[in-house]
């Protein structure tokens, strides 16, 4: 069975995946990402090198250069050979153009192939070798042809293996396969060569040739072939022909010179890529070694290395990290109050439950044993509220992380409220009067012009249990014939929504308190434990969860005097 490289993952009581991270691995120096980031960098410069090193447009203009140069060569030539090597006609009525002496032609061919590296070689209009510079007549019609030694290697054989090598490569790239084969076996047939053809039909010609060289290279062989014309009549034809081996080293050594940069250059980037890997590893590297220490120790004494900077995506990591590192703390704090809230809120009725049972068994009166159980019925009844409270507070954060937020009509909200009000709690108050019943609280809804948007984003069945919650704390708080206005209003980019009662108002110092777990602070007269204390505390998880704040302040008139609470929401607008 295969092992997960990073992590196994294996299932809890209910089922969940629950991945177990592995420790760890040491990568040494030269880490996975350092890997990546040399790759994509040497990767880039031999794409760049390859394309360099291809030189094919170079070295086509170097053999173009080197055709022109033989083609005003052959050209001079020619000429010179049409004024000086022609024998004079005996016949006063002979063409002007007179007979080509080719054993005068022959010697000058012999005197120029000496002096320079080119091959000349002469053909007549029937198109048969005359003269070449490469073979010496001796006696009796013998002939001995000269061939060019290859040059001397060189003496360093660092430099000599280094040329080996680069003809290897040059050997297996197939850049000359296009190239006709020289016919040297066939030298002496002018047909042969499709230059000296155009030569003796009067038009000058060039020819580009591959000659298979030694271990399999293969080298060129230029040729040039000019006609040799007195008074535009062809009287044969010159041929020069030369290696292209001083192209092909120029090439090499212009190679060679490219990767000399590029061996600096690569050097170069190598070491920037080392850097540049180190400066985003080793933080990295840090901070996986801090959340290493903060996931298996016990305390909060472990701190997160602080990047911030740097200005940069390490910079924002590390900021992220510390946040949610931060977040975590404040949320397991969070947890351990709640649940010693719950643990305080839930002793108490128990505590009295078990007094009133342990007396039950004791009293013999039976009024009393009615009160007694009394008792026990609104504890019981008490904690039922605090359970099923404590219950929908400690699945708010994930229902809220997993509804998805729609568009939410604060202005058909607070209508609807309204409805409900003077539909059930405040219809008829003129015979609630006449039945001596106090009068109902009125509820009253203040609302811009309907051109105002009051759309925010947001989970509707949430929102509508805040509103719910600051409505039924208002109508406690507000005395027999108040009144609570709801309001709402466009402030900036936000939607803003009050709750405002006639109410005794908030205790002093208690605008921020009444918004904790189980805080208590209710009106004289209401039976203790009707309420859990967690209605305001539950509508400021939803709204801080919308983004958004909720408030508490005292209404007061000139002189001071609280007139009733101001319950503020603010969200954003859709």
């Amino acid at each position: 069975m295969r092992k997960a490289a990073r992590g196994r993952a294996d299932a809890d009581g209910d089922g969940k995946p629950v991945v177990r991270a592995r420790r760890r691995r040491s990568y040494g120096f030269i880490s996975p990402l350092t890997r990546h980031i040399l790759t994509v960098n040497l990767l880039a410069l031999a794409l760049l090198l390859s394309g360099l090193l291809y030189l094919e447009r170079y070295q086509d203009w170097l053999v173009q250069r080197q055709l022109d140069v033989l083609m005003t060569e052959a050209s001079i030539f020619a000429g010179a050979l049409g004024e000086g090597a022609m024998e004079p006609s005996s016949d006063e009525f002979n063409e002007p153009a007179g007979t080509l002496s080719w054993t005068l032609a022959a010697q000058i061919v012999r005197r120029l192939g000496d002096t320079t590296d080119r091959r000349y070689r002469l053909f007549d209009v029937k198109g048969k070798l005359q003269a070449d510079s490469r073979m010496l007549s001796l006696a009796k019609g013998t002939r001995v042809q000269i061939e060019e030694l290859p040059p001397l290697p060189d003496g360093n054989q660092l430099t000599q293996l280094g040329i080996d090598l680069y003809n290897a490569i040059v050997r297996a790239l197939p850049t000359r396969d296009h190239l006709p084969v020289y016919p040297e076996g066939r030298a002496t047939d002018g047909t042969r060569f499709p230059d000296v053809q155009k030569a003796l039909n009067g038009e000058a010609a060039t020819h580009v040739w591959r000659v298979a060289g030694d271990g399999g290279r293969q080298d060129m062989v230029l040729t040039v072939a000019v006609p040799i014309q007195r008074y535009k009549q062809v009287l044969g034809a010159v041929l020069i022909s030369r290696s292209g081996s001083e192209i092909d080293t120029e090439v090499r050594e212009f190679r060679v010179n490219i990767l000399k940069v590029f061996g600096g250059v690569i050097v170069l980037t190598v070491l920037m890529s080392i850097y540049l890997a180190s400066t985003i590893v080793r933080p990295i590297r840090r901070l996986a070694a801090a959340a290493d220490d903060v996931r298996h120790g016990h305390g909060r004494q472990v701190v997160l290395p602080d990047f911030s900077g740097r200005h940069d995506e390490i910079g924002d990591l590390s900021q992220s990290l510390r946040a949610m590192t931060s977040a975590l703390w404040d949320r397991m704090d969070a947890i351990e109050r709640f649940a010693a809230d719950v643990a305080h809120e839930l002793k108490n009725p128990l505590t009295s439950m078990r007094s009133a049972v342990e007396t039950v068994q004791l009293v013999k009166d039976e009024t009393r044993l009615r009160k007694l159980l009394a008792i026990i019925a609104d504890d019981v009844g008490r904690l039922d509220r605090l359970i099923s409270d404590i219950s929908n507070a400690s699945r708010l954060d994930a229902e809220l992380s997993r509804a998805e937020a729609n568009s939410v009509d604060i202005r058909r909200m607070l209508t609807m409220f309204q409805d409900i009000h003077e539909n059930t709690l405040g219809a008829n108050p003129e015979k609630g009067e006449e039945d001596g019943a106090p009068p109902p609280v009125k509820v009253e809804v203040q609302l811009p012009p309907a051109n105002r948007n009051l759309v925010v984003p947001g989970i509707e069945g949430r929102l509508t249990q805040v509103l719910q919650n600051l409505i039924s704390n208002a109508l406690s708080f507000s005395p027999p014939g108040g009144k609570v206005v709801l309001a709402a209003k466009v402030v900036g980019d936000r939607v803003e929504v009050t709750c405002t009662d006639d109410g005794p108002g908030i205790p002093p110092g208690k605008t921020e308190a009444i918004f904790d777990r189980f805080y208590t602070e209710r009106p004289a007269g209401e039976k203790f434990g009707t309420h859990s204390g967690l209605g305001l505390s539950i509508s400021k998880q939803i709204v801080e969860a919308h983004n958004g704040r909720i408030f508490a302040t005292n209404r007061t008139d000139a002189d001071g005097k609280v007139l009733g609470a101001v319950f503020t929401v603010q969200l954003p607008r859709g």
